[in-house]
């Protein structure tokens, strides 16, 4: 990397340029794309915390179990 201001303005400059290419070829999903998405992570996320729960509970009775206080 060059210690020269000038380098660094057309380095930038190059970036600036590429970075702006690269966002025009981005898809946005539509809303319902979206939504979709979204109500799709909410239901994993959700069934995920549930097994994960019972299987805490689960293991959390069986250690009272072995170990009575």
């Amino acid at each position: 990397m060059e210690w020269n201001p000038a380098v660094w303005y057309s380095d930038s400059r190059q970036f600036i340029t590429e970075v702006r290419s690269e966002y025009r070829k981005v898809t946005w999903p539509s809303q319902k794309e979206a939504m979709a998405g979204t109500v799709g992570v909410l239901i994993v996320v959700a069934v995920l915390t549930t097994a994960l729960s019972v299987v805490d509970m689960g293991l959390g009775f069986l250690i009272q179990l072995i170990l009575p206080s």
